[in-house]
């Protein structure tokens, strides 16, 4: 996968974890993420491109089940809450 396509997956993953308002500890676990994106930034620089831009792209463009469901794979790749990843196919299932 390139690196670009990766980084628009985590971002699309935070901004579906973001929609989770019912899961109480939903800031630890966007905080959690923010740091996995900035330490992906650090050790993947990409020549050229716009990550806060790209980021801004994502939010406004992409669906909310996009998100959702890059929401899965990032917390998946990170080990994440397994009550939120329940949360999230569940809320899915109703799209």
């Amino acid at each position: 996968m390139e690196l670009e396509n990766q980084f628009r997956y985590l971002v699309g993953g935070y901004y579906g974890v973001s929609l989770m308002d019912d899961y109480p500890l939903k800031e630890f676990v966007l905080k959690d993420i923010d740091n996995y994106i900035r330490d992906f930034i650090e050790i993947n620089p990409i020549e050229n491109f716009d990550y806060k831009r790209e980021a801004e792209i994502i939010k406004d463009n992409v669906s909310e089940r996009v998100k959702l469901q890059d929401a899965l794979l990032v917390l998946q790749k990170m080990n994440g809450p397994m009550d939120l990843v329940l949360m999230i196919k569940s809320r899915l299932k109703k799209k």
